[in-house]
């Protein structure tokens, strides 16, 4: 008998409304998820995959998800391993219209027999929405939560501070069904690391013998959010001198290993470059061993290190809404200029030639660097007592 149980079921059957009108979670026995993305894309859904998998503790969960589709994008289960919050993964090449290719997900699912779909994808527009809602019902899927109509679509926006809901709570608030939880909550973030993870990256940090570390990953697979490594460089030359004593490790994909070691170029205390060296979820491992702080642009490992509760200073470009990308929880420091062109959600910007995140100062993350790494310090301390 699971603990808690009939409380659970109890408060879904209030919660849920039609949705899951007359479902008992305790006789849920296969759920499919349904969301894309990569490695960024995966670690923000983390909160929400937490809540299906408390929610339906007895069930096989599957994921229908895309392939990568860029070498410096790695699959959601590079991101996920062996954290038991999913069980198996449909690949679904994205924007495919082969008709085998189509074919092959629907036998796959129809096979799987799902009792529920868990939609976490993005909203693409009603007709999009639609289409989706028809093809899992032509799968079997009768029961679908989370399907992102009205202001569900939409990250809502305080007025008082013009900051948008983060991704992760609006993914929460479509299963809201499923029962609360807060995206604040960084337990609600655990990757749950395995023993082997973190032994690899206890190797991989053996050559700086325990010396505390800074962790910057400068490196990114879209051009508009690219800073440039010469701004990297100078500014961890800066830092260098305010952190003589600290190491300075570089992660990213193996791609980002040449700006990543010419951003590190005149970091005057040990470097360390394990771009390329190690899983996603190794990385994670790597900043979990104790970094004080991480560096970057918008990008997966950033919301990684934040979930992991490492207060980052980020260089953002203003292509989306401002917060809704940022990295979750407090203490973090984000440079981002709202300029007539932002919100363009553009991927390559070559007209305004990057404004947005080339009119950021070295100077600027300079200071919100060493501000969030003090905010770190002063968190510990305070754990400390």
């Amino acid at each position: 008998m699971n603990p808690g149980a009939g409380t659970l079921k109890t408060d879904l059957q209030r919660e849920a409304g039609y949705e899951l009108a007359g479902v008992d979670p305790e006789r849920v026995k296969r759920v499919l998820i349904y969301r894309l993305g990569s490695l960024g894309d995966t670690v923000v859904a983390l909160p929400a995959l937490h809540r299906v998998a408390h929610t339906f503790p007895n069930a096989k969960r599957l994921m229908l998800t895309n392939l990568p589709v860029h070498v410096k994008a790695p699959a959601s289960s590079a991101v996920i391993g062996e954290s038991g919050l999913v069980h198996g993964y449909i690949g679904y090449p994205v924007g495919t219209r082969s008709p085998a290719k189509l074919f092959s997900i629907w036998w796959k699912i129809r096979r799987f027999r799902p009792d529920i779909l868990i939609y976490l994808a993005p909203s693409r527009g009603e007709q999009a929405l639609e289409r989706d809602r028809r093809f899992f019902r032509l799968c079997g899927v009768s029961r679908m939560v989370g399907i992102p109509t009205g202001d569900l679509a939409r990250p809502k926006q305080d007025a008082a501070t013009g900051i948008f809901e983060h991704e992760s709570a609006r993914l929460l608030r479509t299963i809201r069904p499923l029962g609360e939880a807060d995206a604040l909550d960084l337990r609600n973030w655990d990757l749950h690391l395995t023993e082997a993870e973190r032994r690899k990256a206890k190797e991989g940090l053996a050559p700086l013998a325990g010396r505390r570390f800074i962790a910057c990953g400068p490196g990114t697979k879209m051009q508009a959010k690219d800073w440039g490594g010469e701004n990297w460089r100078a500014l961890l030359a800066r830092l260098s001198t305010i952190w003589p004593e600290h190491a300075m490790v570089m992660v990213g994909a193996r791609e980002d290993a040449q700006v990543s070691d010419y951003a590190a170029t005149d970091w005057a205390g040990p470097k360390l470059n394990l771009c390329g060296a190690l899983t996603p979820r190794e990385t994670g491992a790597v900043l979990d061993e104790g970094a004080e702080l991480f560096l970057g642009p918008d990008s997966g490992p950033m919301h990684m290190a934040a979930g992991l509760g490492i207060p980052c200073a980020i260089v953002y470009a203003s292509r989306s809404r401002k917060g809704h990308w940022f990295p979750i929880g407090d203490g973090h420091e984000v440079a981002y200029h709202t300029l007539p062109c932002s919100l363009c959600n553009l991927e390559v910007c070559i007209e305004n030639k990057k404004q947005c995140i080339t009119s950021i100062s070295v100077e600027e993350m300079l200071e919100g660097s060493v501000k969030a790494w003090e905010y770190g310090q002063t968190r510990r301390a305070e754990r400390a007592v």
